[in-house]
């Protein structure tokens, strides 16, 4: 069922970030992705936290990615990393990441 679940929201050309409210590294995250703007549809927030599957997800995050740990930052269905790892791409958007970010993500 978690990986079913997983499966089906990292599907096309979204980025995904899987979270649980009360991590610090979660909410990183969400603030690096809030500074740009998505087009519609193109970023997806799913909290785990309240799920009954929420180890499950976070054992099958680690088979996928090799974490366990949210936040789990997805570009379709490649893992990008978490807190950390989208916070040092984030200072990187000046020289290289952006044109990528554009044209994967649907950034306006």
């Amino acid at each position: 069922m978690a990986e079913e679940f997983v499966s089906a929201k990292v599907k096309g050309d979204r980025v995904v970030l899987f979270l649980k409210p009360s991590c610090p590294y979660c909410v990183m995250a969400q603030e690096v992705l809030s500074k740009y703007s998505f087009k519609a549809g193109h970023l997806e927030l799913v909290d785990i936290s309240g799920r009954e599957d929420v180890s499950e997800i976070q054992d099958y995050f680690l088979n996928i990615t090799g974490a366990r740990t949210v936040p789990r930052v997805f570009i379709g269905e490649q893992c990008i990393g978490g807190g950390t790892d989208i916070a040092g791409l984030d200072e990187m958007t000046s020289t290289a990441l952006q044109p990528g970010w554009d044209w994967a993500c649907g950034i306006t």
